[in-house]
């Protein structure tokens, strides 16, 4: 069902002209990165329940680290984004298409994609040289901060490098996404009843897919730091594969309903 909507949405936006728009080419690449992070868990999950051996090696388990942690901050940073690109068509309709030309849109892309990639790998090199006294994470998959926690060797280098990663990928994000969202506030009390359903129709698919996201991040982080020993272990499990199942279910979804171009092509291709 992943593979399936999120392709889908893919396709139509890069088919059909009338899409090629910055908004949609931001989308385009969101769904690329939900494909990006199914990629990350499934086959790893599926080999394991196939098998029934819960065990993986450790080039595939940074490997894992890799794909999921790259695909969280591909997706904060694309949120963050896109709620730019939100305040500029919202709150500056004039200067919107010389300020989002398709290069600039290209840039934010692969900046966001690159940025990601590097962040990670810096993550990973001081990870892999730590000398490990375990071998057990107690987790459906492989976890940064858990391996990090079986060293025995000096952390105190991937410490601090995580505290500035996580200023880095969830707080400087929070700037221009609190700003946009000001911004596109106090237009729609002053501006005129277009502009206020022009601010609904495009900016309530992105806040669900922001909270919706943010929901699952914030509980992933306070459950691997937490013993959370009253909550039941099957519910543990599903909550914590909330961002890597449930965003990339309602991103395509949400956006799939409720931005009308997309809406409309898509009945056109399964209802001709």
């Amino acid at each position: 069902m992943i593979v399936f909507a999120n392709s889908l949405l893919i396709g139509v936006i890069c088919m059909k002209r009338s899409l090629h728009e910055p908004m949609y080419i931001f989308l385009c690449s969101l769904f690329v990165n939900e494909l990006y992070g199914s990629a990350g868990l499934f086959p790893f999950l599926l080999i394991q329940l196939v098998s029934d051996i819960h065990t993986i090696s450790a080039p595939l388990c940074f490997l894992q680290i890799f794909c999921i942690y790259t695909y969280a901050s591909i997706e904060f940073c694309s949120l963050a984004l896109m709620s730019y690109d939100r305040y500029l068509a919202i709150c500056c309709p004039l200067q919107y298409n010389t300020r989002m030309t398709s290069n600039k849109v290209a840039l934010f892309i692969a900046v966001i994609w690159l940025y990601s990639f590097i962040e990670v790998l810096i993550t990973l090199s001081l990870s892999v040289r730590l000398q490990l006294c375990g071998n057990i994470i107690n987790k459906v998959y492989c976890d940064n901060y858990l391996i990090v926690k079986l060293a025995c060797s000096d952390t105190r280098v991937n410490n601090i490098y995580g505290i500035i990663v996580t200023i880095l990928v969830i707080f400087v994000p929070l700037i221009p996404i609190i700003f946009s969202y000001i911004k596109i506030l106090q237009i729609c009390l002053v501006g005129s009843k277009e502009t206020r359903q022009k601010a609904v129709s495009t900016c309530t698919p992105h806040l669900a897919s922001l909270l919706n996201f943010c929901f699952g991040c914030c509980f992933e982080a306070f459950k691997s730091r937490s013993d959370m020993i009253s909550v039941p272990s099957v519910l543990r499990i599903i909550l914590s594969l909330y961002f890597l199942i449930c965003q990339p279910l309602f991103n395509p979804i949400m956006y799939g309903l409720r931005m009308s171009k997309i809406r409309q092509i898509c009945k056109s291709v399964f209802f001709r």
